[in-house]
């Protein structure tokens, strides 16, 4: 179980990339039906620690926390910055004892540095993929996706995309629910794709007007029942060509693929936190039957939803 998160700070950090961790970890959100972790920031040399933007930031513990958290988070700094020994010791025992270590961005090349990413795959942003390929040659650094999790190290690529890679831990601990609550607080999207064959492929954008806000948020609400173009289209007052032609400048997708993407969330999410049967998850997703569901699993997840469920379904709600 997902609890106690270390969350290292080293010279020359970037802030956007340490704020990330500490807005996904470090925030109590209990009140909302969400997780309260024991958040600490730690590092090898307590006092203020640089940042790349000029300003120094005051940590004042020490590493012990952070040699039995159940997760170690690395962010971005400067590639050339030399790597304290003390820092990747952590990070080696962290991988050594089974617990997720996570870097975000250029923070890869910390985790590279202590040795943790031979003969693994992982990311970084794209400025940095080839330079992080070449002095890390037993890497398989794939320049192309959001994030990339091998076994319990998870690396993510530029900014944004750390917070993709945080939710992911997040979700694959504690469940979807956790992850919308805290992603539904940062106004995020709940999950997008990491570029691994478990999660959806083609990420989709957020409405840009308030005015299809509301009707992707009836969309949601109405997911069990047979929305086409044209029932959306008289919904939304609007003819059904300049529905679609709005609502795909909008979102960046068509409205059949933008619910195809929400129900197989939805059916994730069912598959995670209820017993029900794979018919009636169907049904209440908008797929109808369980054998269209399953086509759409192994189409765009490429597993299906009993063995989704197997995978990911012991966080049954209580």
């Amino acid at each position: 179980m997902l609890h106690s998160i270390a969350c290292l700070a080293i010279p020359q950090m970037a802030p956007f990339e340490f704020g990330v961790i500490c807005e996904v970890f470090g925030i109590d959100r209990s009140e909302q039906g969400g997780p309260n972790f024991d958040f600490h920031v730690v590092t090898a040399e307590p006092g203020p620690i640089s940042t790349k933007l000029g300003f120094d930031i005051v940590v004042h513990e020490g590493l012990e926390f952070a040699r039995t958290a159940d997760l170690v988070a690395v962010p971005a700094a400067l590639i050339d910055e030399p790597l304290d020994e003390r820092v990747a010791e952590v990070i080696r025992d962290a991988v050594a004892r089974g617990a997720w270590v996570l870097s975000v961005c250029s923070g890869a090349f910390t985790l590279g540095r202590a040795g943790v990413l031979d003969g693994r795959r992982a990311t970084t942003h794209w400025m940095y993929t080839d330079r992080l390929a070449a002095e890390f040659p037993t890497t398989d650094v794939d320049p192309d996706v959001l994030f990339v999790q091998d076994d319990k190290v998870v690396t993510g690529a530029g900014t944004a995309a750390g917070i993709d890679a945080a939710l992911h831990i997040v979700r694959s601990e504690l469940g979807a629910s956790a992850a919308n609550i805290i992603a539904r607080r940062m106004v995020v999207p709940p999950q997008r794709d990491g570029g691994q064959s478990q999660f959806i492929q083609t990420p989709v954008g957020e409405c840009a007007s308030d005015s299809f806000a509301t009707i992707t948020t009836w969309m949601l609400e109405h997911l069990d029942e047979d929305l086409t173009v044209d029932r959306l289209a008289r919904t939304a007052l609007m003819s059904p060509r300049t529905f679609a032609r709005r609502f795909r400048a909008e979102t960046g997708t068509t409205p059949n693929a933008w619910l195809n993407r929400q129900r197989l969330l939805r059916a994730q999410q069912l598959l995670e936190e209820t017993d029900l049967n794979l018919e009636q998850i169907a049904r209440d997703t908008g797929f109808g039957a369980a054998a269209v569901m399953r086509h759409h699993f192994v189409k765009v997840l490429q597993t299906t939803p009993t063995a989704y469920r197997r995978l990911f379904g012991l966080r049954v709600a209580s």
